[in-house]
């Protein structure tokens, strides 16, 4: 015996939900090409003497302009970064970081997963590089298409930049401190010295206060937090 013939509701209903299908992609489309379009181009940070201003916040939300490069006195050379700062940081924010192409996939579905159990934006699973987008270029609003973009221009720049200049560039505008921006003025801040002369401690100590030196691994307010971790990075 075949099989019953569709009414004409059904028919419909199939219908529907094609064109809905078929809209939604074109949407979904037209959205990305336009989020594409309007993000600025990552090339001129190929040069170590490029030179951007950006706005950052003091702690009570006030926006200051910082310089991203040699034009600030603080900057440090990629040459001039002990090999202890750069690990530190690969092993307290992105152990994946020399792995990866831009994004940690795996980090980005647990994140996803933890994120849907509390019904919002509570990990972002972000990579270096990713943080360097951010940091460039984005605010710090947690919604879909900043994310979207915020993944698009870490893409870009693994394909633009070295992972030395990106850690470079990462290590010139990361926050330290209440408007310490950077390894070099957190060196002069905190241990009065250059970057470069840094002990494989003092670099620890930096790294620990990865990503929250405002709230959660503020040594102000948590040092014995801040020197746990510390211990944790560097054995």
């Amino acid at each position: 015996m075949g099989a019953l013939p569709l009414w004409d509701g059904d028919n419909l209903k199939l219908k529907y939900i094609g064109y809905l299908a078929i809209g939604c992609f074109a949407a979904a489309t037209i959205c990305l090409t336009v989020v594409v379009w309007r993000l600025p181009s990552v090339q001129h940070l190929a040069d170590p003497e490029a030179n951007l201003t950006i706005q950052v916040k003091d702690w009570k939300g006030n926006s200051h302009p910082l310089v991203v490069g040699p034009q600030n006195r603080y900057w440090t050379r990629a040459d001039d970064i002990p090999p202890e700062m750069k690990w530190s940081v690969v092993v307290a924010e992105d152990a994946n970081f020399y792995q990866h192409e831009g994004i940690d996939l795996k980090a980005m579905k647990s994140a996803l997963k933890y994120d849907l159990e509390k019904r919002r934006f509570a990990r972002g699973a972000s990579t270096i590089t990713q943080q360097v987008a951010k940091n460039l270029f984005l605010t710090r609003e947690k919604t879909l298409t900043r994310k979207l973009e915020e993944i698009i221009l870490a893409k870009r720049m693994e394909h633009e930049l070295s992972k030395g200049r990106i850690l470079e560039l990462y290590l010139g505008v990361v926050e330290l401190g209440p408007m310490v921006y950077g390894i070099g003025h957190a060196s002069k801040y905190y241990f009065d010295k250059r970057a470069s002369d840094l002990t494989p401690r003092e670099c620890a100590f930096l790294a620990a206060m990865l990503p929250g030196p405002q709230v959660v691994y503020n040594p102000y307010k948590h040092l014995s937090r801040v020197l746990k971790r510390s211990d944790m990075i560097l054995g």
